[in-house]
């Protein structure tokens, strides 16, 4: 009987990636056992398949895409906005929503040594993008009545860390049991060669499928059981890089809940034609995003007949789904999409390799292209300086000092909403607590309390 080396080989050479058995005899008697079940873990098939299609791109139909209706939550009349917002927390009360957090990427664009959602922005309060989105799920938990259940989607890279880092603070005082982590899966990095890359001696280079895996993982997880086990019925999906996030928005559920819709998007306007962001519109009559890349020019700028751009619904990753479309879209398959990236290795001497240039692919399947299985996509354009702050980069735009003076001048104009005097916040930094207010309620009674602390609130 063969040995399992012996196996390894014989499937690495049907696939011709020998290689990864290069430094097999530098390690020790642990490391190649774990090497040897990375090896056994991977589906070759999928693997060459996947290096075959690279350069393939979805077909955009170009010629058969048309602009979605959104409604404008700041154009509705009172009565409404009342109405939307009361059928939000009508199904938060009721214990039918969940909070879904994107998390399974890294800091390292922000040379942060940790998942992003561990990394703070430079806030007076030092809080953690976790730990400011916890806050606002408390906030939202106390005034219903109900913990709202929060599933964290990491990988395999962050998990541990993730996990750690929630322990360490006590899970910002969120109960436990409402918090439910589980793991994305990953798929092998590629060379130009359709070599699968090692990210050290003992190690494949794997990276994040992508956060179309989402649905898959839920089911794959047991978190489609566990919503089913706690009645919820929507599942309110966003990402962890936005400092700005209103996790579980009342209005937007009610709106989502009133439009009879399936799924539904937030989306803001662009802030000019050439803005590198997906647009929500219309393929083929079905709901789809559109990468800027994959849209003509003549299409970005194209304006309707009121001078507004005709694209312009901006997709900012705040989406929420009924969960028998979760549980449709979790067993329906979705291509996948290559990206050339710079990706750290080692190299055929086993030193490491960090490179100036793309050098390999990576494979990711996009949420939006579950779009396409709504029969209505409810859409709902806000604010932008309200509800997006991307932190992308270390420096520039979508950085932490972007997304930080958003959020402090957001608080700041709540507090002058609330009647605070604007010569009091003259010179000063104000960072009010999501414990205290979620959107800027409450703060009117608490004026005088609030400005005679320092800084953070």
């Amino acid at each position: 009987m063969k040995s399992r080396k012996e196996q390894a080989e014989a499937l690495l050479r049907q696939y011709n990636q020998q290689h990864l058995l290069n430094f097999y005899h530098d390690l020790t008697a642990e490391a190649q056992e774990s090497l040897l079940d990375q090896i056994f873990s991977l589906d070759f098939e999928q693997v060459a398949a996947l290096f075959d299609q690279r350069t393939d791109s979805p077909a955009q139909m170009e010629n058969e895409l048309t602009p979605i209706e959104a409604g404008v939550w700041d154009e509705f009349s009172e009565e409404r906005k009342q109405q939307e917002e009361e059928a939000g927390w009508q199904a938060l009360r009721s214990g039918r929503v969940a909070a879904l957090v994107v998390a399974g990427g890294q800091g390292s664009r922000l040379d942060h040594d940790g998942p992003k959602g561990t990394f703070n922005i430079g806030l007076p309060s030092g809080k953690s993008l976790f730990q400011l989105q916890a806050e606002r799920l408390l906030n939202l938990s106390s005034q219903a009545g109900r913990t709202i259940p929060w599933y964290v989607m990491t990988s395999p890279e962050n998990d541990g860390e993730t996990t750690e880092f929630f322990r360490k603070a006590d899970y910002f005082g969120y109960p436990r049991e409402a918090i439910f982590f589980f793991e994305q899966s990953v798929l092998p990095a590629i060379d130009a060669e359709g070599k699968i890359l090692l990210a050290d001696k003992d190690r494949i280079s794997l990276a994040p499928a992508g956060n179309g895996d989402c649905f898959a993982a839920i089911k794959r997880s047991g978190a489609l059981a566990d919503m089913k086990a706690r009645g919820v019925e929507w599942v309110f999906y966003y990402n962890v890089d936005n400092a700005l996030v209103k996790v579980a928005d009342p209005k937007f559920i009610g709106y989502t809940i009133s439009s009879g819709a399936s799924a539904a998007c937030k989306v803001v306007p662009k802030s000019h034609p050439e803005e590198k962001v997906g647009i929500v519109c219309l393929n083929r009559g079905r709901p789809a995003v559109i990468e800027y890349s994959d849209m003509p020019r003549e299409m970005m700028t194209a304006q309707n007949e009121e001078g507004r751009l005709l694209y312009d619904q901006a997709n900012i990753s705040m989406h929420l789904f009924r969960l028998d479309f979760v549980e449709k879209g979790a067993d329906s398959p979705l291509p996948y999409h290559a990206a050339h990236k710079k990706i750290a290795a080692i190299d055929v001497q086993g030193n490491p390799l960090k490179p100036s240039e793309p050098n390999a692919y990576k494979f990711e399947r996009f949420i939006f292209d579950l779009f396409p299985l709504a029969d209505k996509l409810a859409v709902l354009q806000v604010n932008r300086s309200e509800e997006f702050a991307p932190v992308k980069n270390k420096e520039g735009e979508d950085s932490p000092e972007t997304a930080r003076k958003l959020v402090l001048e957001l608080h700041r104009k709540w507090l002058l909403e609330a009647g605070a005097a604007e010569e009091r916040l003259e010179g000063r930094t104000v960072e009010i607590s999501p414990l205290i207010s979620y959107a800027g309620e409450g703060l009117h009674s608490r004026i005088s309390e609030l400005l005679e602390q320092e800084q953070s609130i």
